[in-house]
């Protein structure tokens, strides 16, 4: 009698984990730096598991549940949950972004993790264009809006 193996959930390939912007901490080489981070959530996206995708890092799940709740998490909790959202089949919930966050995008960058057939590639750090078109824009209006009542 032959086996079948077991095949994990695929990926979808038109949907992408979310930029982001990482959560700030204090720079410690055995912590949650931000590319470890970025690496969480590809793994995350690949595994579905928190557990697995902290494993996978050298770190426990506990310290990353910890990491979501901190103060300045919003991105990364927003990422992490619509990974969660598109490996259920749904759809990614949308998200208003922070002024400082589009400061972060357009400047630093934020991260971007890439996926294909399900797997996890890479994560980098790429600075956005469009935030910081929008931040110029933001920028623009405020000044505007001092000429006016000025």
């Amino acid at each position: 009698m032959r086996r079948r193996r077991h095949r994990p959930a695929r990926w979808p390939a038109y949907r992408r984990v979310p930029c982001f912007t990482p959560v700030p901490l204090r720079a410690r080489r055995d912590g949650w730096t931000p590319e470890r981070q970025a690496r969480f959530l590809g793994w995350l996206a690949q595994t579905g598991c928190v557990a697995k995708a902290a494993a996978k890092l050298g770190m426990a799940r506990e310290t990353a549940y910890r990491l979501r709740r901190r103060e300045g998490a919003g991105s990364f909790a927003h990422a992490w949950d619509a990974v969660m959202t598109i490996r259920g089949g749904g759809e990614a919930p949308r998200r208003k972004v922070t002024l400082d966050e589009r400061w972060m995008l357009a400047m630093e960058g934020g991260f971007v993790v890439r996926m294909r057939r399900g797997r996890f590639l890479a994560a980098w750090r790429k600075p956005s264009t469009s935030a910081l078109l929008s931040l110029l824009a933001s920028y623009d209006r405020a000044l505007r809006r001092h000429d006016l009542w000025a």
